[in-house]
């Protein structure tokens, strides 16, 4: 099947044992949405389901949740995300939530849990980590996501290199003069794919230069 090709199913690969129903997402989304009211344990069950689409229908369900709360029910509802991370265990289920919940619930508070989770030997808690940051960069805010980034600089998971790479990219929005910094203070560092997702809005003959390390 094209799509546990898609999300490596296979025997070594990241989304090893993954099983799918092969069901388009805007119908799942469809679906989850008419459930939005689930429980805790409803959901926790669902996360706990061998089936992709039963999680990321769960998590779906967890984001407009989240939306709706009142800020003591979203206390509740990250604690329950934090505590249910291994459940995301490839890509689209990490970039499903994590902006969505975690992103928006740290806007307001104290970021060192992504610190925590970019420590983690979970591959899934490392891209939560620099995922949620991509809230906050539209925020006009870009520390955390510099910070995290260069935290996870060593990290020798493709899927890494790719989500630093886009968090990275996306603070060219706020600075592209800061961007351009970190890339040159961090160069001898940064995995090649996460260069060249950084850089990919520039003009050609800049993104040429970086490549080759030339920042002037």
């Amino acid at each position: 099947m094209f799509v546990a090709k898609y999300f490596k199913t296979g025997k070594g690969e990241y989304g090893e044992g993954d099983r799918f129903l092969g069901m388009p997402v805007p119908v799942l989304r469809k679906i989850a949405h008419s459930y939005v009211a689930l429980s805790f344990d409803d959901l926790a069950r669902l996360l706990a389901s061998p089936i992709h689409e039963h999680r990321l229908a769960a998590l779906d369900i967890l984001v407009a949740q989240y939306e709706r709360a009142d800020e003591s029910r979203r206390e509740k509802i990250v604690a329950f995300y934090l505590r249910h991370t291994r459940a995301m265990n490839n890509w689209d289920l990490v970039d499903t939530a994590a902006p969505y919940i975690l992103g928006e619930h740290l806007k307001t508070r104290s970021r060192r849990m992504l610190d925590h989770l970019a420590a983690s030997r979970n591959l899934w808690e490392r891209r939560i980590a620099i995922i949620s940051t991509l809230v906050l960069i539209r925020g006009g805010e870009t520390g955390d996501t510099y910070r995290i980034a260069k935290q996870l600089l060593p990290d020798e998971h493709d899927l890494i290199h790719k989500a630093v790479g886009w968090a990275l990219r996306e603070t060219d929005k706020v600075s592209r003069t800061a961007l351009v910094e970190f890339l040159r203070k961090n160069y001898s560092a940064l995995p090649r794919t996460t260069l060249r997702y950084a850089i990919e809005r520039f003009p050609a003959a800049q993104r040429k230069r970086i490549l080759a390390g030339k920042f002037n």
